[in-house]
């Protein structure tokens, strides 16, 4: 399922330019779109308490993922094109606000980084097929949604349904005859099963300890995981998501002093376990088969 005539080297180019930009975009988003949906929900809460809306100031009342223009956090100044530049223009400003100079966080060249560096790899491990051209959304996504997660602990509808039925729908087309992750069967198996095996995982869990240990979201993000890759690939990506976050969680505990009852986002280690399933899933699994069976 090769793109004609695409020298490898020009497609990985060309894919971590695009994850600059796209990794910029992606940083609007994880920014604006919980406040977007908690200013939604407040106006809905207002709506069924019979209260006036929530006021709100006149310049917000545009507020999307497209305006208003990206500003300084501190003085509200806008940023110039210029240092819109993904990951450049953050080395021009030194990290600084160009007016106030208020600090800017690096979350922003990092996630525009790690948008070209997600791209290059699909791009190096897939090739320039249609399967690497399917999965760079599949990715983008991924990291917008684990950068929310960290940052607020929401994994959001807005992101993780589209992702689901993106999966779905993808799996109804094929290329040169064949599949381009999963067929129709194993998709769908795959997100019902996604979605089940972590609400069976919540509901067991708030039986024995009367406390929720995860969010709807994280199923929802299995469930599109398994829409992408197939039920095959939820034991690999459980099995990587939970161990990867098992020792990270216990590292926190005794190396930085974090307490145990603070709740450790799940979203980015599904997010990575998806993407190493995509990427190495069936050297892993053939990996597992050589050593253990």
């Amino acid at each position: 399922m090769e793109i004609p005539e695409l020298s490898p080297w020009l497609a990985m180019t060309f894919a971590g330019l695009t994850g600059l930009v796209v990794g910029s975009f992606l940083n609007v988003v994880a920014h604006r779109l919980p406040i977007m949906m908690e200013r939604a929900w407040r106006r809905q809460c207002a709506e069924l308490a019979r209260e006036p809306a929530p006021s709100m100031p006149a310049a917000d009342t545009a507020f999307n993922l497209w305006m208003p223009r990206s500003s300084c956090p501190g003085c509200g100044a806008a940023i110039a094109v210029r240092h819109n530049i993904p990951v450049l223009g953050y080395a021009m400003l030194r990290g600084l606000c160009a007016r106030c100079g208020t600090g800017i966080s690096l979350r922003y060249p990092l996630v525009e980084a790690a948008g070209a560096v997600l791209a290059v790899l699909v791009v190096w491990v897939l090739g320039p097929t249609w399967q690497a051209a399917a999965a760079l959304p599949f990715a983008w996504t991924l990291l917008a949604l684990s950068v929310i997660d960290l940052e607020r602990q929401q994994l959001p509808d807005a992101l993780t349904l589209p992702l689901l039925w993106g999966g779905l729908l993808l799996s109804l087309i094929r290329i040169d005859g064949g599949v381009v992750f999963s067929d129709v069967g194993s998709s769908v198996i795959g997100a019902a099963a996604g979605y089940l095996v972590l609400w069976a995982v919540y509901q067991a869990f708030r039986l024995a300890t009367g406390k929720e240990g995860m969010g709807y979201g994280d199923f929802k993000l299995l469930a599109a995981l398994g829409a992408w890759l197939g039920w095959q690939s939820l034991p690999l990506i459980i099995l990587l998501s939970a161990s990867t976050g098992a020792v990270v969680g216990i590292a926190g505990v005794f190396f930085l002093g974090r307490s145990r009852h603070v709740p450790i986002p799940f979203g980015p280690f599904l997010a990575a376990a998806g993407m190493v399933t995509l990427l190495w899933g069936e050297a892993l699994a053939g990996r597992y088969v050589q050593w253990f069976l």
